[in-house]
């Protein structure tokens, strides 16, 4: 392969040398091909072997085989494939179209007929090859190469259909980690981890095979307001779109859902027009995102685009003339656009045109007043607009229906922007791919000078991850696509669904305590409290609170007093916030179009909430119930910082915020206050359970502390100097005695030595108090202290267990997997009983927990007591049969006391109904309600 290489440069250099002496110019080398013929007739060869090598080949020379321009690898070996065989021809072909995955397709060489085809071997994808001559030529180019150029040229990205290509990449390695996670399992892959169809909108009737062939007649998008359009799920090659707009249905087959996850993935196609933003491109998209909603399926959207489209009347403009002041001196200026006669004739329905007469000419002049454009021409302006404005619309639904996450991977400009915004998730390329409302050449434009000099500077990561726009930041497009699986593995396949719980065992233990400890007045990383570390001395591992390896931290960039994530605790899905106890910087760039702006670096303490990291918190908490997941707040604030500033950054409302989130909350919440960790004035206030009892717990370790102030701020207000001076004069031996020494001079006459004495014993006691106020104000602060501990918090009912942190793993997990199980229980006591949403109406979530709990403790055997106890309950509701027999009879009683209800309010309407429903129930069910009625009358 070497050899092969040196050959090529030095072919290559002679060519560009030829050119440089003529003056001419050099191009890259591109779609140069390898050949390698070997002849081991003899040799037994195993062909997985052979296609490992040419891999490893590959990826040691990946940079060479780039600079040469290097498309195929292609190895000849005719060998034997068993002893007992005769030689076959085998193939393989390598090649890395999208410069991420590298594809080596394997073929035998058989007769068939009168030919010679190449046969597809190895189990995998059907080569591209199979089932082709081998005489048959080599293609001068690979298929789509000019897309690719094309999407690399635009915005350095991929051609739409090659994202399919990742995407199954990235499950395989997905899978590969899994299985290195757990070397003493035997963990079984799926052959196939991907299956796609595309959704294509087509009119009402088109038939099927029209539409996989790409063959159907091209739609307007007002068809779809007139209902005359719909999306079908149709399996056909690649690139058959004539829309900017790319749909698919995928199927995943991961190791959460190893039966398979479906999703909906939504692409810009860059090829088409830039990416950019007409009507058709809108219904595609809006079709497609209703389609997700339509069955809860997640939604993702890989953004590379040019906004929306702009576009001209070319009709109007090949043919308008211009009515100038002076005919011979166009500098004197213009006073309308017109069209002569016979172009308006042919163009009248392109605009709306008054007619007038030339004074000096006489000629008969149509102004144009409105250019509308000719039929043929679509989306020239207004109309990508407004289906702008329904994209937009509906991925706000698609946010609060279903899951979404936006792929930022090339520019995004205008709607493209704001559909990354509307759908908050977002991961963004690092490099070339900024989110931007208008081009920084416009900007420049409009400012008169040039003020920037890329749209990095608009969008870019420096701007959007530390804004809070993306999440996550990635180095390349495959990054990207492992991003978005890992951040899919811990979201229920359909909305509402089940968590995906992942199987633990050869990765950590649920009973196990937790190495890390946090110690008092040390502030520490709070990634190592919930997801652990590995010792920087000996290289072990320091356990946390959740599974190892299973915390990933997002929205790291912007307001960094507070931590957001996802994370496993037992295999099982939570939404993370902690605290960052240590001293964060925020930092706002200077901005080049106002010269006297610079960058600003702000300080924010460790333990406050400022007007970002409350507003992080509402964001990650509305996230999180999108996704279906529990929370687990670590709660450490001391409370919101309510300087003048942060006042007027609106604090308050963002502290709002947060709130407003958590009555939303429809999962379990647990606040956990962790050790030496206190939560005080209004930030209990705003986690405190009773905002949302439905779903909240409260509880702390035994070394935290909660309360209005801290203990110095209460001290100070409510226990102050003279208060432990009568503390002092109570407890001290000294004093008690000078005390009592006073009381005696007080009874006695006066008299020069009684004064004297008196006032020597006040100067004593005045210096005995000044010696003991220092201790005194300590015990003051220890006193008041002893009012914030849990003991007191459980004892008021404010929290509702002090859990250890040694132990708050294992306790955390089983009362989540119970929380989980009441949760799915008392949704379905809700249906059956006809709730109506809680708090307002029927029954509420919290009465439908007490009615499972009256089940429970009319058990046999079970107590109200031991409804207290998770692993009892858990138990419970696994195996008791009755559970279901009594929401049956709750969902009956309910219907009979709906129907005598309307009965009573239209006893004839009931009558009609009741013929209605004996029109429909089988004949048994007929007889059965017909011998009811007459025993009931």
């Amino acid at each position: 392969m070497v050899e092969s290489f040196n050959a090529l440069y030095l072919a290559i250099g002679k060519e560009e040398d030829a050119a440089i002496k003529s003056g001419g110019r050099t191009t890259p080398p591109n779609n140069n091909h390898i050949f390698f013929n070997f002849m081991a007739a003899n040799t037994v060869v195993e062909p997985i072997l052979v296609a490992d090598l040419l891999r490893t080949l590959m990826g040691r020379y990946q940079d060479k085989l780039l600079r040469l321009g290097v498309v195929n690898v292609e190895l000849k070996l005719v060998c034997r494939l068993r002893e007992d065989t005769a030689p076959v021809a085998l193939r393989l072909l390598a090649s890395n179209p999208t410069g991420y995955v590298l594809r080596v397709d394997s073929y035998v060489e058989v007769r068939e007929g009168a030919r010679t085809i190449y046969r597809s071997i190895g189990g995998g994808r059907s080569g591209d090859l199979g089932g082709m001559d081998v005489n048959v030529p080599y293609s001068v180019t690979r298929p789509f190469e000019k897309q690719r150029q094309a999407a690399l040229t635009a915005s350095d990205t991929l051609y739409a259909y090659d994202f399919l290509e990742l995407l199954e990449r990235a499950v395989q390695l997905k899978w590969e980690e899994y299985a290195k996670l757990r070397p003493r399992s035997d963990v079984l892959r799926p052959r196939n981890v991907i299956s796609v169809v595309e959704l294509v909108v087509a009119r009402k009737g088109t038939p099927l095979g029209i539409v996989e062939e790409g063959a159907a007649e091209q739609w307007a998008a007002k068809e779809e307001e007139e209902g005359g359009l719909e999306l079908l799920e149709v399996s056909r090659p690649p690139g058959l779109n004539d829309v900017g707009m790319v749909a698919w249905k995928v199927t995943l087959f991961t190791p959460e859902y190893v039966e398979g996850r479906q999703l909906v993935l939504i692409a810009n196609d860059i090829t088409i027009q830039a990416g950019s933003f007409g009507t058709r491109e809108d219904t595609v998209f809006a079709l497609a995102s209703r389609h997700a909603r339509a069955h809860g399926l997640p939604r993702i959207y890989l953004a590379a685009n040019s906004g929306a489209r702009i576009g001209l009347a070319d009709s109007v403009k090949a043919k308008f003339k211009v009515g100038w002041n002076k005919e011979d001196d166009p500098n004197g200026g213009f006073k309308y656009i017109y069209l002569t006669k016979e172009d308006y004739t042919e163009l009248a329905s392109a605009v709306k045109a008054e007619m007038a007469v030339d004074p000096a000419t006489g000629e008969e002049r149509y102004v144009i007043k409105d250019i509308i454009g000719l039929p043929s021409e679509k989306d020239l302006g207004v109309e990508n607009l407004k289906g702008s404005g329904t994209i937009a619309g509906e991925t706000s639904l698609a946010y609060n229906d279903v899951f979404t996450l936006t792929l930022v991977v090339g520019r995004t400009v205008g709607i493209g922007a704001y559909l990354v915004r509307l759908g908050h998730r977002t991961i963004q390329k690092s490099t070339n791919s900024p989110i931007i409302l208008t081009g920084f050449q416009a900007l420049n434009k409009l400012m008169g000078k040039a003020i920037y000099t890329s749209n990095d500077q608009l969008g870019g990561q420096m701007i959007m991850f530390p804004n809070g726009v993306s999440h996550t930041l990635v180095e390349n497009h495959l990054e990207g696509i492992v991003a978005m699986l890992t951040w899919l593995s811990y979201v229920p396949s359909v909305r509402r669904g089940f968590l995906p719980i992942q199987d633990i065992t050869g990765v950590d233990v649920v009973e196990r305590a937790i190495s890390f400890t946090p110690q008092k007045g040390i502030a520490y990383d709070p990634r190592h409290l919930v997801g652990g570390m590995t010792n920087e001395l000996d290289g072990t591992w320091v356990s946390g609170f959740f599974d190892k390896n299973s915390f990933i931290e997002t929205l790291a960039g912007w307001a960094k007093t507070v931590v957001v994530g996802r994370a496993r605790l037992g295999g099982i899905p939570c939404g993370v916030i902690i605290t960052e106890t240590r001293t964060a910087e925020a930092t706002t760039p200077a901005d080049p179009a106002d010269s006297s702006s610079q960058e600003r670096n702000i300080q924010q303490a460790g333990g406050v909430w400022f007007p970002d990291s409350a507003y992080k918190t509402a964001q990650a908490i509305r996230d999180f119930n999108g996704e279906d997941l529990p929370l687990m707040i670590f709660s450490n604030w001391r409370g919101f910082s309510g300087g003048q500033r942060d006042m007027f950054d609106e604090v308050l409302k963002f502290g709002s915020m947060i709130v407003d989130a958590l009555v939303a909350f429809a999962q379990p919440i647990f606040v956990y206050i962790p050790p030496h960790a206190e939560l005080r004035g209004g930030a209990w206030v705003v986690v405190d359970p009773t905002i949302h009892s439905e779903v909240m717990e409260m509880y702390a370790a035994t070394e935290a502390r909660g309360g209005v102030l801290e203990p110095n701020g209460a001290a100070e207000i409510k226990f102050r100097e003279k208060d432990y001076v009568a503390t002092a004069h109570r407890l001290d031996r000294q004093l008690q005695g000078m005390d009592a020494r006073m009381r005696e001079l007080e009874g006695k006459e006066g008299g020069k030595e009684r004064d004297a004495e008196v006032k020597a014993l006040q100067k004593e006691i005045k210096e005995r108090e000044n010696a003991l106020k220092g201790v005194y104000a300590q015990v003051a602060v220890q006193f008041a202290d002893l009012h914030d501990t849990p003991g007191r918090m459980a004892a008021v009912g404010v929290i509702r267990q002090v859990v250890p942190w040694a132990q708050a793993r294992s306790f955390f997990y089983w009362r989540l997997r119970r929380r989980l199980a009441e949760f799915h229980l008392r949704k379905e006591v809700f249906k059956a009983a006809g709730g109506k949403g809680g708090r307002e109406g029927g029954m509420s979530l919290l009465q439908a927990s007490v009615l499972l709990k009256s089940w429970y403790v009319s058990t046999p055997g079970k107590t109200a007591e031991g409804w207290e106890e998770d692993r009892e309950v858990l138990g419970w509701m696994a195996e008791h049969r009755g559970i279901e027999e009594r929401i049956q009879a709750l969902a009956r009683g309910r219907v009979a006391e709906e129907v005598a209800n309307l009965a009573g309010e239209s006893p004839q309407g009931a009558v009609e109904g009741l013929v209605h429903v004996m029109k429909a129930l089988p004949a048994e069910h007929r007889e059965a309600l017909m011998a009811a009625l007459k025993g009931g009358v």
